[in-house]
C-alpha cells in the first residue's frame, strides 16, 4: 500500500442518524475529509472563524448554503466558504451525497 496515494471509495460510509464523516488525511496545514449524507440528511449551517473550506460533490446532489446564497450542486461542482462564512449542505438527491471536504489550516493549527 502507498501512503501517498488514496482511494476515496474506502472511506465511503453511512450513519442512520447523523452525516458520516471520515478523514483522508490530516496535516498541520490541510485537512482533507469526506462527507456522506443519506437523502434528507443534512449538514446544519455553521462556520469556520480562521478556516477556509471547500466541498467537491464526487456523487448525488446537494442544496448548499453560502452566506445568503442557496443553490444545488452536483457532481463534479466546487463550492467554497471563505473564513467566517456561513455554509451548510443537504441531501436533496435520491442516492447518497458524497463530498470531499477540505479545510485549511488544518483543525490542529
Amino acid at each position: 500500500m502507498n501512503e501517498f496515494l488514496i482511494d476515496y471509495h474506502d472511506f465511503v460510509g453511512t450513519n442512520p442518524e447523523k452525516m458520516f464523516k471520515s478523514t483522508l488525511v490530516q496535516g498541520d496545514h490541510l485537512m482533507l475529509g469526506l462527507n456522506c449524507l443519506e437523502t434528507g440528511q443534512e449538514h446544519h449551517l455553521h462556520t469556520h472563524p480562521e478556516q477556509d473550506k471547500f466541498y467537491f460533490v464526487l456523487d448525488g446532489k446537494g442544496e448548499f448554503t453560502v452566506g445568503s446564497q442557496v443553490f444545488s450542486a452536483e457532481k463534479e461542482t466546487l463550492i467554497w466558504a471563505a473564513a467566517g462564512i456561513p455554509h451548510g449542505v443537504r441531501n436533496v438527491g435520491e442516492s447518497r451525497l458524497v463530498l470531499l471536504m477540505g479545510i485549511a489550516p488544518g483543525p490542529n493549527k
